[in-house]
């Protein structure tokens, strides 16, 4: 009873207070990722604001372009309907498609029935599949994107080969079309394609270019950025500038739903998938696992004859003679080493130990092999061989004690 009066507080329930002492770092660390990733989608939605923009002077938007067009006489107009799109389809018109992707799949299908056999040009920025199958039938998008930014043109396209070296490595395509020019190869398959009109008049075009660099504010001066961007985007007087929208009317159509998932870039799978795999690296590391015995302060004093005869229990239990054998030679030559003048980093090395030992044991000098069997030797086959052996031990450092 006084006891456990004395010590209340050894009871193994934690308590509020342990509690909150060990989770507070966990929820400090989870209220600042909160608001890092509040920040960073803060400055990355500011960020993307005006991207492919000809309006925008900010450094992914598209001005800088827009203006050099208009010094060499050809307007630039935007628009954010699919039937401002299809409006503009004629001849003297080059409409460029800014992010294919956002379009619905029906929206893709009216776009090219407006835009075929329209005899003007349709430049698709960075289309991935299936949008390409769909913008420009025969071109197919590779999953593996190039590696390297800028790339030279390898083509007979002159505006490619006027330019030189451009930064337009990104998506790669491939084509079944015979006429196409491809263009800006990266691994043999072209990040520019050219593909000539097969109906009509035979003026009309389609380009696909696999990065949208040549286009940014920031990048129009780099390599001959500028000029194959003037080229492309300058062949006719008119130049109407296609940014799809998800609030145009025309994505609402009932046979072309798509779901939340579908609406979220691939960018967010892979990082949510590494979110996983961190988690559980996390969790690996802090869950509960056998190890070595941690050190606790225990509530009352034990006396050592009690953890002696504890700890020999569980050697008993364990059936462990072998550590039981080991941890009494191993205290023993510790015991021995500094009586006998060997350092204590010596205690374990029969070569330095024994002939110290056999030295200071006259009537043991050549003796040294039963010396060796007994600090060093095999594990004893059973209780009766362990009891000896302690008895041995015991014996030989009375004697190496005896003055």
């Amino acid at each position: 009873m006084t006891t456990e009066a004395t010590h209340p507080s050894t009871s193994a329930s934690p308590t509020a207070r342990h509690v909150w002492t060990r989770t507070r770092g966990i929820a400090l660390a989870v209220v600042l990722l909160l608001a890092a990733a509040v920040a960073i989608a803060t400055i990355r939605s500011d960020a993307r604001h005006g991207t492919l923009d000809p309006r925008s002077a900010d450094r992914q938007g598209s001005r800088a372009v827009a203006e050099l067009l208009a010094d060499r006489g050809v307007d630039t107009t935007v628009v954010t309907t699919l039937d401002g799109a299809r409006a503009a389809a004629d001849t003297d018109t080059t409409l460029l498609v800014a992010a294919p992707d956002l379009l619905t799949h029906r929206q893709q299908r009216a776009l090219r029935t407006a835009t075929a056999g329209a005899g003007g040009r349709t430049i698709l920025v960075a289309p991935g599949s299936p949008s390409v199958e769909r913008l420009a039938p025969g071109v197919t998008a590779d999953p593996a994107n190039s590696l390297d930014a800028a790339l030279s043109p390898d083509c007979a396209l002159p505006a490619a080969r006027r330019a030189g070296t451009a930064e337009i490595g990104g998506i790669r395509y491939t084509t079944t079309h015979l006429a196409a020019d491809e263009c800006y190869p990266s691994n043999r398959l072209a990040t520019l394609l050219r593909i000539p009109e097969s109906g009509g008049d035979g003026t009309g075009d389609t380009v696909v270019i696999g990065a949208p660099d040549i286009l940014l504010n920031d990048r129009l001066d780099e390599q001959g950025n500028a000029s194959l961007a003037l080229q492309l985007l300058g062949s006719r007087p008119h130049l109407v500038w296609y940014l799809p929208t998800l609030s145009d009317a025309s994505a609402a159509g009932t046979d072309d739903r798509r779901s939340f998932f579908d609406l979220l870039p691939s960018g967010w799978f892979w990082g949510t998938l590494q979110l996983f795999v961190a988690a559980a690296v996390a969790a690996l590391w802090r869950a509960r696992r056998l190890g070595p015995l941690v050190p606790e302060k225990l509530p009352v004093a034990i006396r050592a004859s009690e953890t002696v005869e504890g700890r020999a229990r569980l050697y008993r239990k364990a059936n462990a003679r072998d550590r039981a054998a080991t941890a009494l030679r191993s205290t023993t030559r510790i015991r021995l080493a500094p009586l006998v003048g060997v350092p204590l980093t010596q205690a374990h090395t029969p070569e330095a130990l024994l002939p110290a030992l056999s030295a200071h044991l006259h009537h043991h000098g050549g003796d040294g092999q039963t010396l060796h069997t007994l600090l060093f030797g095999p594990p004893p086959g059973d209780d009766a061989a362990l009891v000896s052996l302690a008895d041995q031990l015991d014996a030989l450092e009375r004697e190496v004690r005896r003055p």
